[in-house]
């Protein structure tokens, strides 16, 4: 036995000294270069935009490509990007888009032709639907004459200037033949935005440089890496250290190690999330044939809403998070947008009532055991669950104690089931094999993509692709109200009935939101000198709805080759491709190593 823990021991150095070379060729640090390293506990899940979900996969492609429109800095209100101006037809089903004289990183001149053909593919290409299928789904037709983009819609579509699709090169990408298989790991990538992406090492980082020919003019920042590390702990630390520059989307007891330390700025502002459970309520694919494999009570919605009424949010906000996070008493649209934002009252309000829970239980012929488990009204099965969440996130572990506790109370037994991230996605959003999950989203400042990932369209075809959806639920009431936002131009009466969607969320609850985390940041004040957050009254640096911050970001030039406070010391890369050497040299002896990443982490 001896023997093989050696081994191990010898696998482990083997690991840091391979880590090592990988990172020292990340990190080519050259005197004057204005660098910042955004220090991600997550990878990307793919650099393909038709494919990619995850949190951090957007906020870099945010920097790689442009979009029709992007929000305003200050207001949040749709401004130019790619299209410079439009028109409506006064029917409003025609919309007319003046694409700008620009160019693509490799020179080509960006053309109308290059939005329709995105468009259009995702309108066409199953796959291509995956990230974003529901914001064209509404399009007649996508044409291009000159740098004029012509889109047709079946009914108005108030969300048109908000459109969350990336406009890419057709040149480039119309090569691809399938783009279910594409990884886009092709570089220098050609883009538009701001940053070219130039390398990646999968699950390490992605470097960027800036892009000279932006039509903003180029970034005041010459390269920006995104380095992903294994381990919050090693991220903190990196941070401290001087590795990186910046870490977004922090614990609280990561945010509050961090305190006190006279380099590093503390931001805590609301977020655009919500936490929120997803509830199995019977999955099915887009031909309405059953997968999966949920507990049939679930179904139920007086079981999903006794669940609710069982659960303490303010304990859950207090201890699990803090107290940096406020309950939600509301749906998955958090409370930093307060035009959208809905929160029950009165009556309709779910309190934590463990006697009305019970009650509901009871009265609905989910009678309790010797063993204090209820079963089902036939008697045949139990209300065994399983809570779905993701390994190595203590955060969620302490969650899911709670939870045990909370409906250990009304007769029903939880048991933890961890999932690596990519596991948990494809269990959460294709194969259905789940009960209840820890899951969340984040939030533009126009709503719809979110609440389009609870559209029947959002479930998996049958062979297993598109989909994207964050419940699996498939709801009349719902989808009728989402028809009727999207041709709503009255911006009060549109307001309105998102609000109505939320509550049908709510009340009928395949998701239950149970707290909005604030927005928990950490930068280098010593080497960041200006930051403009997004909304610029305290908004988000990483991870908002906008690629401006980091274009807008200044820092100090690096002073030497390999000088950790010039951005040049490479040891932050050593971190997270090696953080946790023990550790990670046992796993990659078993097994293939594994990403994880937070439930909150999906855009």
């Amino acid at each position: 036995m001896r023997k093989w823990f050696a081994r191990l021991a010898l696998l482990g150095v083997a690991v840091l000294v391979a880590g090592q070379g990988q990172a020292a060729q990340a990190a080519e640090p050259a005197a004057g270069k204005k660098i910042v390293r955004i220090g991600a506990t997550q990878s990307v899940d793919s650099m393909n935009p038709f494919l990619a979900v995850r949190l951090v996969s957007s906020a870099i492609q945010r920097e790689m490509y442009s979009f029709l429109t992007t929000p305003d800095p200050k207001t949040l209100q749709p401004s130019p990007d790619l299209a410079e101006s439009w028109t409506t037809s006064p029917d409003g089903l025609t919309w007319t888009f003046k694409i700008r004289s620009t160019k693509w990183s490799d020179g080509q001149p960006v053309t109308a032709e290059d939005a329709a053909w995105t468009f259009n593919k995702v309108m066409t290409d199953d796959a291509a639907k995956t990230a974003n299928g529901p914001a064209v789904e509404n399009f007649e037709s996508v044409t291009a004459n000159g740098q004029d983009l012509v889109i047709k819609t079946k009914a108005p579509q108030a969300s048109m200037l908000e459109n969350p699709i990336p406009i890419m090169p057709k040149h480039v990408w119309e090569k691809v033949t399938d783009i279910a298989k594409y990884e886009a790991d092709v570089y220098p990538a050609v883009g538009s935005g701001p940053y070219i992406a130039v390398e990646q090492k999968k699950d390490q980082y992605v470097k960027l440089k800036a892009n000279p020919d932006y039509w903003r003019g180029k970034p005041k920042i010459d390269e920006l890496q995104f380095i992903f590390y294994d381990n919050p702990q090693a991220a903190i630390a990196g941070l401290k250290k001087g590795d990186i520059d910046l870490i977004g989307r922090m614990t609280p007891p990561d945010f509050e190690s961090i305190k006190g330390d006279p380099n590093i700025e503390q931001w805590n502002t609301q977020g655009r999330r919500a936490a929120y459970l997803e509830v199995n309520p019977g999955a099915t694919t887009t031909d309405n044939k059953p997968v999966g494999d949920g507990h049939p009570a679930l179904k139920d919605p007086k079981v999903r809403t006794a669940l609710h009424y069982a659960i303490d949010k303010q304990k859950l906000a207090d201890e699990v998070q803090s107290g940096l996070a406020k309950p939600a008493d509301g749906s998955i649209i958090p409370p930093l947008y307060k035009e959208f934002f809905w929160e029950a009252t009165g009556d309709q309000k779910v309190t934590y009532d463990v006697a009305k829970a019970n009650k509901i239980l009871d009265d609905a012929g989910y009678k309790k055991g010797a063993d204090g488990v209820r079963t089902m009204p036939d008697g045949k099965k139990k209300l065994e669950f399983r809570f779905s969440i993701h390994t190595d996130t203590p955060i969620e572990d302490k969650l899911a104690e709670y939870l045990t506790g909370f409906f250990k109370e009304i007769g029903v037994t939880l048991t933890t089931v961890k999932l690596d991230s990519s596991k948990f996605s494809e269990q959460t959003g294709v194969t259905g094999l789940y009960d209840i999950a820890i899951s969340g989203w984040s939030v533009n400042p126009d709503p719809e993509e979110v609440l389009a990932t609870h559209l029947c369209s959002r479930r998996p075809t049958a062979a297993g692709e598109g989909g994207g959806t964050e419940s699996f639920y498939c709801d009349p009431t719902y989808e009728k109200l989402y028809q009727e936002q999207l041709k709503e131009l009255d911006r009060a009466k549109r307001v309105e009935i998102i609000k109505k969607m939320q509550e049908r969320l709510y009340t009928d609850a395949p998701v239950i939101a149970i707290y909005y985390p604030n927005d928990l940041e950490g930068y280098r004040k010593d080497r960041i000198t200006s930051v403009t957050p997004v909304p610029e009254d305290k908004g988000l640096i990483y991870g908002g709805s906008s690629g401006y911050p980091f274009y807008a970001m200044d820092v100090k030039a690096t002073a030497t080759a390999g000088s950790a406070a010039g951005g040049g010391s490479n040891t932050g890369l050593i971190a997270g491709v090696v953080g946790g050497v023990v550790v990670i040299g046992l796993a990659a002896f078993f097994l293939t190593r594994r990403r994880k990443s937070v439930a909150d982490e999906r855009e």
